[in-house]
């Protein structure tokens, strides 16, 4: 029986860790106690779950008084960093939501601690147990393509899901590191799992012209807008799945002023909208990669040109649709028709990931678990790509990630 803690009791804090842990995972694992900044999001914890479950505001605290096994961190981004290095020089180990951290020094800082001190820290990244992802990983594995040359990958984000991280504090630079940090870890990740290789070299392009100061009628929130009857954007958050975040941003925001429903044209945001860029990997691949968060629907589509042949990978519209052609021209089908949905966040691959974080594994063939190499190679592209667009030129992985892995500086 290991004994827990968490750290950040939002939305996924709440409902995809501390919920679990108490009604599924009683058996094998403890949750002793929540610490939050907001001292009302803490405390609802324990009502909601109805359980004993002691809220702190001092996280040091926390650790001295519960002295756990794993701390869990779901924080904002930018505040990983402090909270899994301190859990660590405290002996424990950590489970932390992605992304690790939103910079290259807190990456250095992570690594450095996590090496000196000897614990372990885990990386969820969930969409490596989405069983459509699953499946192209095992077709990659399993030969079909031959050798990768080349990926052309590309996500949207549609006007719901993608407007939402403009309303909230991911669309800060400071907080999130930006999409490309706080978003595209999860397909950095993939991409860089698929190929079974790290990055080394990316140049990046990124605008902001959708969200932000780009229109006069706004107000600082939706609920009190003068123009939420007109606007198509118009978020109510009194009502907004079954009131939950009523209840846990709203009726909090007295205690840390956090605003929930910010409006999406606020002159606060300055994160990119939009981002293209181009990666170049270890073993020869290159990749085109693109991010559009205002789309009209919710798309991902991935590209493998490979020695034998091409294999595409499209989920649009809830339909999964995979195609492979071999170098005569003859097209294969993968049929997705008759895959059982599976209950639970993600589409069950939280659910899948849980299991592993708590009850334990021995194997794990396809390599889904994540440590802090892969978590420090997904955001390096993202850290490289912001350090590209501020600076117009192609950034090496290597130059903050080298003195970790001397491997990387022989990479050009």
């Amino acid at each position: 029986m290991k004994t827990y803690v968490l750290v950040g009791t939002g939305y996924r804090g709440l409902w995809s860790y501390c919920e679990p842990l108490v009604r599924e995972y009683a058996d094998v694992a403890k949750l002793a106690a929540v610490c939050d900044i907001n001292p009302k999001r803490a405390k609802l914890v324990g009502d909601y779950l109805k359980a004993d479950i002691p809220a702190y505001t001092d996280f040091d605290r926390m650790l001295r008084e519960q002295k756990p096994d794993v701390v869990i961190v779901t924080t904002k981004d930018c505040a990983h960093e402090q909270y899994i290095c301190k859990a660590l020089e405290a002996g424990c180990d950590v489970i932390t939501e992605k992304p690790m951290t939103t910079d290259s020094a807190m990456c250095a800082h992570i690594l450095e601690t996590e090496k000196r001190t000897g614990h372990k820290v885990a990386v969820t990244f969930n969409c490596r147990f989405m069983d459509f992802y699953v499946k192209i990983k095992e077709l990659l594995m399993s030969g079909l393509v031959g050798d990768v040359l080349s990926v052309h990958y590309q996500w949207l984000l549609d006007t719901s899901h993608g407007a939402d991280y403009f309303r909230r504090w991911h669309s800060i630079r400071a907080n999130s590191g930006s999409l490309l940090i706080h978003k595209s870890t999860h397909h950095f990740d993939l991409a860089n799992w698929f190929l079974d290789d790290e990055p080394v070299k990316v140049n990046a392009f990124g605008t902001r012209r959708f969200y932000g100061h780009t229109r006069e009628e706004r107000g600082e929130r939706c609920c009190t807008c003068p123009y939420k009857d007109s606007c198509e954007f118009f978020f109510d958050i009194d009502t907004e799945d079954g009131g939950r975040l009523k209840m846990l941003y709203k009726d909090c925001e007295d205690a840390d002023g956090y605003i929930r429903d910010r409006c999406l044209f606020s002159d606060v945001i300055d994160i990119e909208d939009s981002v293209s860029l181009n990666v170049k990997y270890a073993k020869g691949a290159v990749m085109s990669y693109s991010l559009t968060a205002h789309s009209p629907y919710e798309c991902m589509k991935i590209v493998f040109n490979g020695t034998k042949g091409r294999l595409e990978c499209d989920n649009a519209f809830g339909v999964e649709t995979i195609k492979f052609y071999d170098r005569a021209g003859q097209c294969l089908h993968i049929d997705r028709s008759r895959v059982r949905k599976l209950p639970g966040g993600h589409g069950g691959s939280d659910p899948a990931m849980r299991d592993r974080l708590f009850r334990g594994w021995t194997e794990d063939p396809l390599s889904q678990m994540a440590d802090t190499r892969a978590g420090a190679m997904s955001i390096g592209i993202g850290i490289a790509a912001n350090l590209s667009m501020k600076e117009d030129r192609a950034v090496y992985l290597s130059e903050f990630l080298g003195d970790f892995y001397p491997e990387m500086k022989q990479r050009k």
